[in-house]
Parts: structure tokens; sequence; C-alpha cells
């Protein structure tokens, strides 16, 4: 038996080919605070991380102009 590494997976490039065709929008800064804030009064770390990526995201072009 031989191994090969990694395993080629047909649907995760058809996936990834997908994702590239199309803009995906991303929510409003304020609307992402909104979610940052909820995440901090929950306690909740891994939604604090994921909120404070996406605004940085969101608000990185913004920066830029």
């Amino acid at each position: 038996m031989t191994a090969r590494w990694p395993v080629r997976r047909p649907t995760e490039h058809a996936a990834l080919r997908a994702v590239e065709r199309s803009a995906r929008p991303l929510p409003s800064v304020p609307a992402l605070m909104a979610a940052l804030v909820e995440a901090v009064d929950r306690r909740d770390r891994e939604g604090m991380c994921l909120a404070s990526h996406r605004v940085v995201r969101a608000a990185a072009p913004e920066a830029i102009k």
C-alpha cells in the first residue's frame, strides 16, 4: 500500500474555485462591532476573536482611502 499525501479531493478544489468567482460582501463595521460587544458580554473568546478579525478586515479598505 502506497501512501499519497496530501489526498486529492476534487470537491475541495471545486469549492475553492467557486469562492474565487464570487465576491462576498462583508457586514458593516457597526454590525460587526455590535457582535464584538455581545461576544465580550457573553465572555465568548472564540466569538471575540472572530468578530475582531472581521472588524479589521471590513475596516481595512476604508483606512486605505
